[in-house]
């Protein structure tokens, strides 16, 4: 499923316009992104948590050559699914 294809759920189950459901859906991806930026974390009864963690430093390797490649560290987000989701 990708974004296209939630507008149109939520055009559909919603009836609104196709154009009002896309704002609707940027609004709320917008919305999200901004939080995780700020370091909070989103929490999403019965889907799961979007949480910003730290990533450690660590080394890599190129597939290819054997190069070895340092990571550096860094922010990532991690999703858990919840209890609901898990069952599914």
């Amino acid at each position: 499923m990708i974004k296209s294809d939630i507008v149109d759920r939520v055009a559909e189950i919603t009836d609104v316009p196709r154009v009002k459901a896309a704002q609707a859906v940027d609004t709320i991806i917008e919305a999200m992104k901004s939080a995780l930026c700020d370091g909070k974390r989103i929490e999403l009864r019965g889907f799961g948590v979007f949480q910003v963690r730290d990533r450690k430093k660590g080394v890599g390797r190129n597939p290819k050559t054997g190069v070895e490649v340092a990571i550096s560290p860094g922010k990532t987000v991690r999703f858990k699914p919840g209890k609901d989701l898990k069952n599914l």
